[in-house]
């Protein structure tokens, strides 16, 4: 059997306190490489070019470019790489405007290591996670600061992609949710795409709200 690819985390923190934690944590015992560092926002898009990063590592405040601006400005990067970020704050504010950049999820400093690799790992498979702590307030702020879609609930879905769409806002991965359902990771993506396109979602983050907005699923 074919070890799983290790994956490449870009690591942006300006305090090296904190990007040395993160590198105790993130160990290649446990599927990880630390592909590059950064202290601030804008060094982030030369050093995804130049290390590949499967998943960015992002901290919300930095000096000269923050957190929220550097994740925007990826989202222009060909590579594009999943960004999780990781903040010691919990402003609903910041959290929901990384959202909106484009952010894969966010995480708390204070959680455990466990569930950092955890998160890691998911962002890095295709999928979303959201601090469970926090996420009920995030998502209020967000859908309030966010335009209002056209309210198409679940309408013109097949009750198969109902199904995908509830377990994206569980933060389930396409491979996850093919073997949840029985499925091939082909026909997962499938769904996803039509999902996207018929209910005018931009990308997972902006699933999950939908899903919560619709009470297909209820944060915990």
């Amino acid at each position: 059997m074919t070890a799983p690819a290790e994956v490449r985390v870009l690591l942006v923190d300006d305090q090296e306190l904190v990007r040395s934690g993160l590198r105790r944590i993130l160990r290649r015992k446990d599927g990880f490489v630390i592909a590059g560092e950064c202290s601030d926002g804008a060094e982030v898009p030369t050093a995804v070019r130049e290390h590949d990063p499967d998943v960015v590592l992002m901290d919300l405040r930095m000096k000269e470019v923050d957190g929220i601006a550097a994740t925007r400005a990826l989202r222009a990067h060909a590579a594009n790489p999943p960004v999780l970020v990781l903040t010691t704050f919990d402003d609903d504010e910041l959290l929901s405007g990384a959202l909106r950049a484009g952010a894969a999820g966010f995480l708390l400093k204070d959680s455990p290591a466990e569930e950092l690799i955890r998160a890691v790992h998911t962002v890095a498979a295709g999928g979303s996670c959201l601090d469970p702590a926090v996420t009920g307030r995030v998502l209020r702020t967000y859908r309030t600061a966010t335009p209002a879609r056209d309210g198409r609930g679940v309408d013109g879905l097949t009750a198969r992609e109902v199904e995908v769409l509830a377990l994206i806002g569980r933060g389930h991965t396409n491979g996850e949710i093919a073997r949840h359902l029985g499925i091939s990771e082909v026909t997962v993506k499938s769904h996803v795409g039509h999902i996207f396109v018929k209910l005018d979602l931009r990308d997972r983050a902006a699933a999950i709200v939908h899903a919560f907005d619709h009470g297909i699923v209820a944060p915990s």
